[in-house]
């Protein structure tokens, strides 16, 4: 296995790091929205609460964001991304959706 700060290769696969995957997503929100706050949620507070809060200016959304389709999903997230979607806007994120998430945000925010 070698790992850098932007892959890991793992069973002759590069692979992209979560915490990678997740930091160029929330700087293209960022981008996207100047002026939003964004919120990395604590995993301990609520188990399965999606891992990210988007707040812009009178509305929110809330994004699970995977580096992989096949990455572990957590008790309870699907739980609270279904919560929280008829609150207002949720979802899984991963590279293979990405673009379509992030169009559906566009409309949400």
């Amino acid at each position: 296995m070698i790992k850098n700060h932007f892959l890991l290769f793992l069973k002759g696969v590069f692979v992209i790091l979560e915490s990678n995957f997740q930091k160029k997503v929330i700087d293209e929100i960022q981008a996207m929205y100047p002026g939003a706050v964004i919120l990395k949620n604590d995993p301990n507070y609520i188990q399965g609460i999606p891992d990210w809060l988007i707040l812009n200016n009178k509305r929110w959304a809330a994004l699970e964001i995977k580096r992989s389709p096949r990455s572990g999903i957590q008790p309870n997230q699907p739980y609270w991304v279904d919560v929280l979607d008829a609150m207002s806007f949720a979802r899984f994120l991963t590279p293979e959706n990405k673009e379509d998430i992030l169009h559906e945000l566009r409309k949400a925010l």
